[in-house]
């Protein structure tokens, strides 16, 4: 009988001993679960990465915007003198008997103006005596005259600008055409 009993037992242990192997070798992995895992994981990845765009982009408007204002400021520091002077001049102009004196005044302004502009880039466009160039003026009207060749700039009426390459207002110009023959 023991022959039974310890067959018995023998057996009870091989079969606790292929339960407790069953038990510690894993069930394949369920690839639907790894799929909704994985799509869990790219799902997190793109919220966080559409959340860093977009404070990217919060960010650059911000420092655009801010450069902006800088600039705007920069500009202004340089032309408020300019704006005191002529304050100064206007207040000068209503008390003054001397009429070349208020002009010098004016003209002084202008100067500082002028002199301001150029410390900034900005520089007028040259027109009264040289070709027609559409990139740089608009013409108005055209004049027949002799006193300057067919398409060259005779009159300035209102003055352009540019700064750099970059055209700020084109001239406003009268350009010169032959008189018709009579």
């Amino acid at each position: 009988m023991q022959d039974e009993s310890s067959n018995g037992s023998a057996q009870a242990e091989a079969s606790a001993d292929a339960a407790g192997a069953a038990a510690e070798t894993p069930a394949p992995p369920d690839p639907l679960e790894e799929a909704k895992a994985e799509a869990a994981k790219f799902k997190d990845q793109l919220l966080r990465t559409a959340a860093d765009f977009d404070n990217f982009r919060k960010r650059t408007r911000k420092e655009a915007s801010d450069a902006e204002k800088k600039g705007k400021e920069d500009i202004l520091k340089d032309l408020l003198p300019v704006f005191d002077n002529l304050e100064r001049a206007v207040s000068h102009a209503e008390k003054a008997t001397d009429v070349q004196s208020v002009a010098d005044g004016i003209k002084m302004v202008v100067k500082q103006f002028t002199d301001t502009l150029g410390k900034l880039g900005i520089e007028r466009v040259q027109t009264v005596g040289l070709p027609f160039d559409p990139s740089m003026h608009e013409a108005i009207q055209h004049l027949e005259t002799t006193e300057f060749p067919p398409g060259t700039v005779a009159v300035e009426i209102q003055p352009g600008y540019r700064s750099a390459d970059r055209l700020l207002r084109p001239a406003l110009v009268v350009v010169a055409k032959a008189p018709a023959s009579s």
